[in-house]
């Protein structure tokens, strides 16, 4: 092995993981202000559910789209980096998504340019400072929210993905991977939105709360089940570019 960092493949991998990790998290986190009904999206009628009292369509944020490739990538970097790895690359995600919204902060309170205002008035929005600022400038409660959801989620998720996997040893990735992922989003699916909108400045109901907090659930589920075939094609394909015996060498690592 060369004496460079980036010569070795388990390094590299770990570097492309994180990063594909990081970015989706990011990401969902900005993307998320946009609410879309599932529904209308695949052309399909309405579904109204009744939970708790509570009546309503299937809404979710958009970042629901990238979540459950972060659940992938928690489980593949668990898989073959423990714990350590983990919880390594959830606190810079954590990092990067605060750095970003302080920099959408910042950048909404420069002052914008005054022909720059009006520059998509033909295309439906008369004040663009206004649009900017309502897409970037989530409020402090739903940021708070999200990024303490994400942190315990991960943390949790990591904890539980090793007692199954002491328990069950190289058998039975499926099971880990959905085990983990269905105590983890548990707690997060109800944890973004009681510090969101319960205890925030809309002070939802308990009802509500529990209603939406299901739904959100009963998605991450079904998206967690539905991408297993993922976990396994993305096992086989590090196991092909790292060489059977590395990536055996790494996985007995990462269970220690």
């Amino acid at each position: 092995m060369s004496g460079h960092p980036l010569d070795d493949r388990a390094t590299r991998l770990f570097i492309a993981l994180a990063a594909f990790f990081c970015v989706n998290a990011v990401l969902a986190e900005f993307i998320g202000v946009k609410i879309f009904a599932l529904e209308d999206t695949l052309g399909l009628r309405p579904l109204e559910w009744n939970l708790f009292g509570q009546r309503g369509s299937l809404n979710f944020t958009a970042g629901t789209l990238l979540w459950p490739l972060v659940f992938v990538f928690t489980d593949v970097i668990n898989e073959f980096f423990g714990r350590r790895g983990v919880r390594t690359i959830s606190w810079i995600a954590v990092g990067l998504i605060l750095y970003g919204f302080v920099f959408a902060f910042a950048a909404i309170a420069l002052a914008p340019a005054h022909w720059w205002v009006e520059a998509a008035r033909d295309q439906g929005v008369p004040d663009y400072q206004a649009a900017f600022a309502a897409v970037f400038g989530q409020g402090l409660w739903t940021i708070a929210g999200s990024v303490t959801a994400f942190l315990v989620g991960q943390l949790i998720d990591v904890s539980v993905f090793h007692r199954i996997r002491r328990a069950t040893g190289e058998r039975w990735v499926w099971l880990r991977a959905t085990g983990s992922t269905a105590v983890s989003q548990l707690l997060d699916s109800f944890i973004v939105l009681y510090i969101a909108f319960v205890i925030g400045p809309q002070q939802w109901p308990t009802s509500l709360w529990l209603a939406v907090g299901t739904m959100n659930y009963a998605y991450k589920m079904l998206a967690a089940v539905a991408l297993i075939p993922l976990i396994y094609l993305m096992r086989r394909a590090i196991t092909a570019y790292l060489g059977r015996e590395r990536a055996a060498h790494l996985r007995q690592a990462a269970a220690r």
